[in-house]
């Protein structure tokens, strides 16, 4: 049996490891909770080879629960009922621990089938995930488990990893040597992936005669990939996230790096559909043509392709990031969907109602200013306001007009 070596040299114990010090480390939080005693649903979200499996495997380990493993790709809704009729079994234990990995991939009805037994306690679950749990995870699990993300691990965190791998390749054929150097390249090159790393430290080992030369972990790994990232993963929606806080937060550097992950990364769409969001919801009001020179970078790019699609993409970008911001006209929006979802305003008024034939209705532009105050908003909203003002300059100047116009304004 040809077992890789990531597996072989798979950790047992919390110290052995590598990244995750948020969760793991001496105050991370799942090892707080395991050093408790406490077993809990979980969801691992995060990109591959950053050591979600392994984590269930050593959390079932110190729970002294029987483990079960499914991957959601493969397994069955049978499966899933097979392993839930074992829980039933188990007379006077603490039930099953099912690690469910890349539970994405099984339906609303086969996660459906779980919510019993973790309702019981007979099943404890930890599932795992590259994509948005709470975009492909039922929210009924959701709400049950604890939802816990696994980062990209660092290179240098990488290295104790490859350093095992390197001790048992070596006791268990020809005994060869990496610099420290190029253990790093190797590090450098897997994107965060741990497993990535040890099989191009595997394969580089076999290629090489007595040392693990730059030139050999080159041809395996064509350099340093681009991250860990997956256009319909985690990591993909971080990247969009990272780039809109970037421009809100009015960071040109940022912005332009997080855009260039995406572009090399291949997601111009993405990165496309993310800036014109941004344009409205961050920028909005406080510059209003940053909308329109936008979707003028957009479709400038799109025409274009990569890589020149890069130039006018990190143009608005950079327009973006360095230009005021407003978020005004989201918030108005959002106050007045709030009203709604409570049931307010469905009785809209008369005089603006085609039935009435608009009796009563003003017409503001047979008035001074183009203005006339009267009754806009159903009677139970009246009085409500859901546009602020933001405080610059543009919005700032428009309050100062409709000030001067409306304080003459006719009432009806």
């Amino acid at each position: 049996m040809n077992r890789p070596l990531a597996d072989i040299i798979r950790p047992t114990s919390i110290e052995d490891m590598v990244g995750q010090s948020h969760l793991f480390g001496k105050n991370g939080i799942i090892r707080r909770i395991i050093d408790k005693g406490v077993l809990r649903n979980m969801i691992f979200a995060g990109p591959p080879g950053t050591g979600k499996t392994t984590a269930a495997m050593i959390i079932a380990k110190a729970s002294g629960i029987e483990m079960r493993v499914l991957n959601a790709t493969t397994a069955s809704l049978a499966d899933v009922k097979q392993v839930c009729a074992e829980a039933d079994g188990i007379m006077g234990s603490n039930g099953i621990l099912l690690y469910l990995d890349e539970i994405q991939y099984f339906n609303k009805k086969q996660q459906q089938s779980l919510l019993e037994y973790l309702e019981n306690g007979k099943v404890t679950l930890i599932a795992s995930t590259t994509e948005n749990p709470y975009l492909y995870i039922y929210k009924a699990i959701l709400s049950r488990s604890d939802v816990f993300t696994f980062r990209a691990v660092e290179s240098s965190e990488m290295i104790p990893a490859l350093r095992r791998g390197l001790d048992y390749l070596n006791r268990n054929g020809e005994e060869k040597t990496v610099s420290d150097e190029n253990l790093a390249l190797i590090a450098d090159s897997a994107g965060g992936d741990v497993r990535r790393a040890l099989n191009v430290l595997e394969s580089a080992f076999i290629a090489s005669d007595k040392e693990i030369t730059e030139e050999i972990i080159n041809s395996l790994s064509s350099g340093s990939v681009v991250g860990d990232f997956d256009k319909d993963g985690t990591v993909h929606y971080d990247l969009l996230s990272c780039l809109q806080k970037s421009i809100r937060g009015s960071d040109p550097d940022a912005a332009v790096f997080y855009l260039a992950r995406l572009l090399e990364g291949g997601d111009i769409i993405g990165a496309c559909r993310r800036l014109r969001v941004i344009a409205s919801e961050d920028i909005g009001l406080a510059y209003p043509l940053a909308a329109t020179v936008t979707e003028s970078c957009v479709q400038s790019a799109l025409a274009l392709g990569m890589p020149e699609a890069s130039i006018p993409l990190s143009h608005c970008a950079i327009l973006l990031a360095t230009a005021p911001k407003s978020n005004s006209a989201n918030a108005a929006y959002e106050r007045a969907a709030e009203e709604i979802a409570n049931g307010l305003g469905r009785n809209i008024p008369d005089h603006l109602r085609q039935y009435t034939n608009f009796k009563g209705y003003l017409y503001p532009h047979d008035y001074p200013g183009h203005y006339v105050k009267q009754q806009y908003l159903p009677d139970d909203l009246t009085g409500k306001t859901f546009y602020e003002y933001g405080e610059n300059k543009f919005e700032q100047a428009s309050k100062l007009y409709w000030e001067n116009i409306k304080k003459d304004g006719k009432t009806k």
